[in-house]
């Protein structure tokens, strides 16, 4: 019953934004949105990474805008995380995910801002922003966007419910909205569903910039949505996992918690903990350790990837084309 009354609540508000767009505030250049229908993760922020890297090869100057997720010190106005010069904020001004980008994409913008459209101004004014990339944007309606990128896992169309009984934020056929469809997980299967828009499946790789990891003995930990999967990933490096723990999502580690890691990863004889980059950001604060620590970065690429290219470049054309 209260799945029922909050799926018509979030289906009268996209049906309220569509019927008056004057309500959409809209910024000078082009706004991809890329978000999922579901609560928690869908890899919606390594493929903002890995259309960011897409834009950067074409030219372009794209600013990531997005609304910083459990900052420890929220201020008013738009915290600049990163310009195309380098990093200007920190783990508790910036959020985990956002300095997580920062870090990733040299010669991008990274700013965090409850209104995304006074985001987008300050980087179009600042720092010549040519595109924008509005993270987690599905649900954000206030900014007008021209290309929709929507994620979406099997579970969202094996349980196909609203919360509180379900995980999607939004009715299941609202994807109908989305200019393109990126399936998160190989076995999504999209027939039936009634979508004409460009539907695209991912390739996940795991790289590690540290040591070598092929052979090693590992403690693996991790704080995000779906770390089983993360560790299964980590096998495809070719280390043994001696011992793996797993932290809500977002865990603000403390020194308790490194320090009990390291005594555990001991214990177990592994020779270093391997961790995301989301967990090493904010574990950051702690340096020196005690015991090597090292990240394993995910990499999600939309497949075909060549058509895909193709595609975002005729996005951005088409949507330039309008606006001139």
């Amino acid at each position: 019953m209260l799945s029922t009354i909050y799926a018509a609540i979030v289906r009268r508000r996209r049906e309220c934004y569509a019927r008056h767009p004057e309500l959409r505030q809209r910024l000078r250049h082009p706004v991809i949105s890329v978000g999922n229908l579901a609560v928690g993760g869908r890899g919606k922020t390594p493929m903002v990474a890995t259309i960011t890297r897409e834009l950067l090869a074409m030219g372009e100057r794209p600013a990531i805008l997005t609304r910083g997720y459990a900052r420890t010190e929220r201020t008013d106005g738009v915290v600049v995380v990163r310009d195309p010069g380098g990093i200007r904020a920190d783990l508790a001004r910036a959020g985990d995910e956002p300095l997580m980008l920062a870090r990733a994409l040299p010669g991008a913008s990274v700013l965090v801002c409850a209104d995304r459209y006074l985001a987008g101004r300050l980087a179009e004014h600042q720092f010549d922003a040519s595109v924008h990339v509005l993270d987690d944007g599905f649900q954000h309606l206030q900014l007008d966007r021209d290309v929709d990128i929507v994620m979406i896992g099997r579970e969202d169309v094996a349980r196909p419910f609203t919360l509180p009984a379900g995980r999607l934020r939004e009715p299941l056929d609202t994807i109908v909205a989305a200019d393109a469809v990126i399936a998160a997980d190989d076995d999504v299967m999209m027939e039936g569903i009634g979508i004409e828009a460009p539907f695209f499946r991912t390739r996940r790789s795991l790289s590690n910039s540290g040591p070598a990891l092929n052979g090693a003995r590992v403690y693996a930990f991790a704080g995000i949505a779906s770390p089983a999967r993360f560790f299964e990933d980590l096998k495809t490096l070719g280390c043994t996992l001696v011992a793996t723990r797993a932290f809500r999502d977002h865990q603000r580690y403390s020194r308790g918690d490194l320090d009990r890691l390291v005594t555990e990863a001991a214990a177990a004889r592994a020779q270093m903990l391997v961790t995301t980059e989301k967990d090493l950001v904010r574990l950051l604060p702690y340096r020196p350790f005690r015991l090597p620590v090292h990240a394993a970065a995910l990499t999600m690429e939309p497949v075909p990837l060549p058509e895909f290219r193709q595609w975002l470049a005729g996005s951005l054309r088409a949507a330039r084309d309008i606006v001139g």
